[in-house]
């Protein structure tokens, strides 16, 4: 991992790229426009954040740092699922949409996660 030249070489900011581009075309499509400054606002912000934060981390070249950064994409994943929740709740999306977002939340925890281990690893071996 530590031979990247970019951010966007990083699994979990392709993961949560991925993740931000199905909310831009799936969910804030499907909303009214009276949630266009509410929850509209809030979803793009958060999907925005996971992958800023990933790439903010890894500019800082060191580990904590980095971490740090990397527990607030966590989340900002988080975030997203939250208000996909809501926007189930308003009859906003489908199920279908609802699921396909748990699942790449789900990968995208999973992948920062195990980058945060690494990094929390290589921290230990200095």
């Amino acid at each position: 991992m530590g031979s990247y030249t970019s951010f966007e070489e990083l699994k979990c900011w392709q993961a949560c790229d991925g993740l931000k581009w199905y909310i831009r075309e799936e969910v804030l499509t499907k909303l009214p426009k009276h949630e266009r400054y509410e929850l509209f606002s809030q979803l793009l912000r958060a999907s925005r954040s996971a992958t800023a934060n990933i790439a903010e981390g890894w500019g800082r070249y060191h580990f904590k740092e980095n971490i740090k950064f990397l527990l607030n994409a966590r989340g900002s994943v988080a975030e997203i699922l939250d208000h996909a929740l809501e926007a189930k709740s308003w009859d906003y999306i489908d199920d279908a949409i609802l699921t396909q977002i748990r699942k790449d939340c789900e990968k995208c925890l999973q992948l920062i996660n195990g980058y945060i281990r690494y990094l929390r690893n290589q921290n230990e071996r200095q």
